[in-house]
């Protein structure tokens, strides 16, 4: 691939040279919002993703979808409140969304899949966060006039044609190459699992006798562990926990992280929480598809919002509490199919393997090295997704904005 012959000022500081015969254009002469709505609900459902862009929705449809928005194959949908992450796409699918997102039919000659690659680019986004409204990030709406404002490069058609097939076969083999890296890190999750699950129900003592416990993630125990209801090995403290409000989310000095049921998803400047506890979900998908830590161990100075267990271990050891909670089923004790909850009184009641204090902190000891190891390879094959992500990046900004010739 070379470069194309000559390069002309865009008059944009952000977009800067783009090859001479390409033209400009707003976004409102670009696009028409659809405001469609379904009469009977039983349309596909579909989702929004800044990773994926448009794709069918996953999980029941647990309310009444008449009045959502019709989308059409080739549709530009986007989610205002995540226009600025790369919360939109152009849609290969016949469906509804949100009421909530905004849905673009385009006008003219162009190819959507190009406006879809283009969108997608750094460059964009920052562009859409700059004409997003609000007064903190979390707060930003980028609505249908600010959309309209920005501005779309316009090669040729035959130029975009030969961009996206360009496109679709390079991020083919990229995203092949990225489904094998994750393939290896899914088969080295679940073996870091049997290694965790086997540590804290069977120990490292070959020599012991076994109990029956009759539940089946753990098992059999050694004679002398115990089998104890959560409650009784960790003190509660979900007293502290609360919603954020948006003076508190200001970012004036954000030091303290802002813990959710999936980790920390932010920083901000205040706290609620001073100690070293553990904190475990209570709502969400990954309180079923366990795709994310469930237990994420938080000391200092945080934030927990009122989606998180705070939980304090008694008279056990941390950090063998933080393996033994990660590694319970808490399938028969979790709620709501639509929105999967484990509620305190619920989570009280989930049993554990618990061995003698000084038989915890060997599990410990003994587990860590394995853990390590297992982690490392991890960190590799995460390393080389990271790196085909921003090669897949690089080589869609450069096509899409003219660095680079592809016919």
């Amino acid at each position: 691939m070379g470069q194309y012959s000559s390069y002309k000022d865009s008059g944009f500081e952000w977009i800067g040279k783009i090859p001479s015969h390409w033209g400009l254009l707003k976004s409102k002469f670009l696009w028409r919002e659809s405001f469609d709505t379904s009469a009977t609900g039983m349309e596909d459902l579909l989702s929004v993703s800044q990773y994926d862009g448009v794709t069918p929705a996953n999980g029941s449809r647990s309310e009444s979808l008449v009045g959502y928005k019709v989308v059409e194959e080739n549709n530009l949908v986007i989610n205002i409140m995540l226009a600025w992450m790369g919360g939109l796409g152009v849609s290969a699918f016949n469906g509804l969304v949100s009421p909530a997102y905004c849905v673009y039919k385009l006008l003219g000659d162009n190819n959507p899949k190009y406006m879809h690659y283009l969108y997608k680019t750094p460059m964009y986004l920052a562009e859409f966060a700059r004409h997003s409204t609000g007064v903190i990030p979390s707060r930003w709406r980028m609505y249908t006039d600010d959309f309209g404002q920005v501005i779309s490069l316009i090669p040729p058609r035959k130029e975009q044609d030969a961009m996206v097939a360009y496109l679709d076969a390079a991020t083919a083999k990229i995203d092949e190459a990225i489904a094998q890296q994750q393939h290896m890190i899914d088969l080295l999750n679940e073996r870091k699992k049997i290694v965790i699950n086997h540590a804290v129900t069977k120990g490292f003592n070959p020599n012991v006798k076994y109990k029956e416990t009759g539940i089946a993630w753990i098992g059999v125990i050694p004679e002398h562990w115990q089998l104890m209801q959560l409650r009784y090995t960790v003190t509660n403290h979900d007293n502290l926990r609360q919603p954020i409000t948006a003076d508190q989310r200001e970012r004036n000095n954000p030091q303290y992280d802002y813990y959710g049921a999936s980790g920390v998803i932010d920083k901000i400047d205040h706290y609620n929480v001073d100690d070293k506890v553990l904190l475990i979900g209570e709502d969400g998908a990954n309180l079923v598809l366990r795709n994310l830590p469930l237990v994420y161990k938080a000391e200092g100075k945080f934030w927990v919002n009122n989606h998180a267990h705070i939980l304090k271990p008694k008279g056990n050891d941390y950090d063998f509490m933080a393996l033994v909670l990660e590694a319970a089923d808490y399938t028969l004790f979790i709620t709501g199919s639509a929105q999967p909850k484990l509620s305190q009184a619920n989570m009280n009641a989930v049993k554990l393997p618990i061995p003698p204090i000084k038989e915890q902190r060997e599990i410990v000891a003994g587990i860590k090295p394995k853990l390590e190891k297992i982690d490392s390879f991890i960190e590799q094959h995460s390393s080389m997704v990271a790196f085909l992500e921003e090669r897949k990046q690089i080589i869609i900004n450069d096509v899409v904005t003219g660095k680079v010739k592809v016919v």
